[in-house]
């Protein structure tokens, strides 16, 4: 039976229980993090719980978070997931409370569960949303658990033939897909959408600019439009669980297998390969 961490406790995940009213079940009112973990050890776990902080400071959330590197070691034990990969997801919902009042209600939960991990693929397929993302809402940048919209839009593109979507914004400028950030290659360098387009400032999207700095890769964090799309010499995406991933296919345009891309890939696989939980990220 798995086994999952929740306020402190371990507990069986059928035992797992929230409030009714928790405002993350009954509204969204939440903030996630999935984090790959390498042979039982997190990668990049600050680096997540960086990004939780600063989304709970939004919010104007005050939790108190334990040592949660120590307690992701421990689940991936508990689950025999110590070898090989695998997802550990970390959620804190908001808890009860008055709709005009974002304080964390008494009853939030903070939990985290980890799953197995096949070995994804190195490309994928996507298309251009017909919606977009509003650079200008309040949860643009945010990890939030309302994530209907990114399941809809990934709903429509399997219906089309397509694995992933990508969204502009309100103001007609390349965003993000559903689940990852986007990446252009161009004329020997990259390009990739910049914050102020509303799109989540990921992880991997991180790692990969501090990459390409390392391997003399130019890039640029800007605003670009679809015209750059169908410009690039190739595409990949970029998530903490699946690493990089090329677009071998872009609505109706195929790419061939780029080698700025793979040098990437390779340089993040090594980033994340095997390590000690003390080694520096």
């Amino acid at each position: 039976m798995q086994q999952l961490w929740c306020n402190g406790q371990w507990v069986e995940a059928r035992d797992f229980t929230a409030s009714p009213t928790d405002r993350g079940l009954t509204l969204g009112l939440g903030l996630f993090e999935t984090l790959l973990a390498v042979d039982g050890v997190p990668v990049f776990a600050e680096r997540h719980l960086a990004r939780l902080r600063g989304g709970c400071e939004r919010l104007g959330w005050m939790p108190d978070l334990p040592n949660l590197p120590d307690i992701m070691v421990h689940l991936l034990y508990r689950n025999d997931l110590t070898t090989g990969r695998a997802k550990i997801r970390l959620a804190i919902t908001g808890g009860s409370g008055p709709l005009d009042d974002l304080t964390l209600g008494a009853d939030l939960r903070i939990w985290m569960t980890v799953t197995p991990l096949a070995v994804s693929s190195p490309t994928t397929s996507a298309n251009l949303s017909p919606w977009v993302r509003n650079e200008r809402s309040p949860l643009a940048g945010l990890k939030c658990a309302s994530y209907a919209e990114n399941l809809l839009a990934l709903e429509h593109a399997a219906r089309l033939g397509f694995e992933e979507t990508v969204f502009l914004n309100t103001a007609g400028r390349l965003c993000e897909a559903a689940t990852s950030n986007i990446f252009i290659v161009r004329n020997g360098g990259l390009l990739t959408p910049s914050p102020t387009s509303g799109c989540l400032p990921g992880i991997t999207r991180e790692v990969v600019l501090e990459l390409a700095e390392q391997l003399r890769i130019p890039y640029q964090a800007c605003d670009l439009t679809t015209s750059d799309l169908h410009a690039a010499d190739a595409l990949f995406l970029t998530s903490s669980i699946r690493g990089l991933t090329e677009v071998s296919r872009f609505e109706e345009r195929t790419f061939p297998p780029g080698k700025i891309t793979h040098a990437l890939r390779e340089a993040w696989t090594a980033a994340t390969g095997p390590r000690s939980l003390h080694d520096p990220p």
